[in-house]
């Protein structure tokens, strides 16, 4: 199945790049990151050029829940435990910027997107973890955000303690792209789809950008394709990882109350509404793993289903997608220069499921780059970073998470064999004693 985003909004006016051109900017990416940056390089009269190996937002943007919130599950203590008050505050000031951001370009451009305020929770069913809620709250508050703490909500089930962030929203993510695709090209912007890009090279102040059809010379570059494509200097591959999550869109035949949801810790489930043919339905997020690890249907849709059918047993199963999220070992996303070593090219990656907002301040940071402005969160997100971490038992876990992430992963021995990945998943194997990284999807 298609996700819900892209059943009924694709935009596929786009051609493929079939001959050389200059431009003041490449974009590498036409996900929300790469389609906001062309939105606001555009409207401010830079020459700008999109191109995407797919269509516009059909890759991870096409695939989320669409949450536009700051609450990044019970974050703010982490973040003040490991970098101090100042930084959450900015963190959180930065993610508050972007909801408005959105709004405000939606507002502009009179983008029809089903965007929506929506109160976002972070609750729990355990009455051993209301400390942790309750300490969330606190924390937030001394920041100076009105976080409260509260016991009801709209679930169909008894909470033992939530975290609410009001003025939260929540839109169509599709829509909201070709909204952005039509001001970008009023602006003069080009946008190429079915577009691979597969080599940078810089000489002479100039980036030329290879695809099969067509070399894009450029004086910057902005790299918003998921996952850096580019492995050195920048090292990517070394500082992230990749988790995969499933998501079911169900109509509960019943009516259904208002909020954003997400548990406070592990199994994760995740909540919200969405429109579809007139109607609410309710999307479901969870069975989160690490992209590779070989797990069947039941661990993953058919978990989300039981779930589904336990909550609302007369249900009906719409829709069915996975999504892969690139995980930052510090849990902050890489936002701003490639690499120290290298000027006018630009990078946001690691935005740890919470892309909606973390796309807007990192196109916000970029793009300040670009123009030569100060931007005061730039500090949080830098890209080539080495954070003074407080938490000793943070650091630990980054050296852990380090050693099992991509980097040193592709060096293990592949265990399993074709028949045992199941669809829709991915995993290494040996191919005349090579190891080859597949994924199975239902198209074979």
């Amino acid at each position: 199945m298609n996700s819900l985003w892209l059943s009924e909004n694709k935009n596929d006016k786009f051609e493929s790049l079939s001959n050389n051109i200059e431009t003041d900017v490449c974009i590498i990416g036409a996900g929300i990151f790469g389609m906001t940056c062309g939105y606001y390089l555009s409207k401010a009269g830079l020459k700008v050029t999109i191109v995407e190996k797919d269509e516009i937002g059909h890759k991870t943007t096409g695939h989320t829940t669409a949450k536009i919130t700051s609450q990044h599950g019970l974050f703010y203590t982490y973040l003040v435990d490991t970098y101090g008050e100042s930084f959450a505050k900015d963190y959180l000031s930065a993610n508050q910027d972007a909801i408005e951001n959105i709004k405000n370009i939606i507002n502009n451009e009179k983008i029809n997107c089903d965007f929506e305020r929506q109160s976002s929770f972070v609750f729990t069913t355990n009455p051993s973890e209301v400390s942790q809620i309750k300490k969330e709250v606190d924390i937030l508050n001394s920041l100076g955000f009105p976080a409260n703490f509260v016991t009801k909500t709209g679930l169909p089930f008894e909470i033992a303690g939530a975290v609410q962030f009001q003025n939260q929203a929540q839109f169509n993510p599709i829509k909201y792209l070709n909204g952005l695709a039509n001001s970008i090209t009023k602006n003069h912007g080009e946008i190429y789809t079915n577009t691979t890009v597969y080599d940078v090279k810089h000489s002479d102040d100039m980036f030329y950008t290879f695809t099969p059809n067509g070399v894009i010379s450029s004086k910057y570059v902005i790299l918003a394709s998921h996952y850096p494509f580019i492995n050195f200097p920048g090292i990517y591959f070394f500082k992230m990882y990749q988790s995969s999550s499933y998501v079911i869109g169900i109509d509960t035949k019943k009516t259904l109350n208002n909020g954003m949801y997400i548990t406070a810790s592990s199994p994760t489930y995740s909540f919200r509404t969405a429109n579809y043919n007139g109607r609410k339905i309710l999307l479901i997020c969870g069975s989160d793993h690490k992209t590779g690890t070989p797990l069947s249907y039941e661990d993953t849709y058919g978990a989300l289903e039981n779930y589904a059918k336990q909550l609302y047993p007369n249900c009906e199963i719409l829709f069915r997608w996975d999504t892969r999220d690139c995980i930052t070992l510090d849990k902050i996303p890489y936002i701003g220069r490639f690499s120290n070593t290298m000027d006018n090219i630009y990078v946001g990656t690691g935005f740890n499921k919470w892309g909606m907002t973390s796309s807007n301040v990192a196109a916000n940071i970029v793009c300040d780059m670009i123009w030569g402005r100060k931007n005061e969160y730039a500090y949080v997100f830098d890209s080539t970073r080495v954070h003074p971490i407080k938490n000793r038992t943070e650091i630990k876990n980054m050296i852990t998470e380090s050693v099992n992430s991509l980097a040193l992963n592709k060096f293990k021995d592949s265990d399993i064999d074709f028949d045992e990945i199941p669809i829709n998943s991915g995993g290494i194997i040996d191919v005349n004693n090579q190891k080859v990284g597949i994924y199975k999807d239902t198209s074979r």
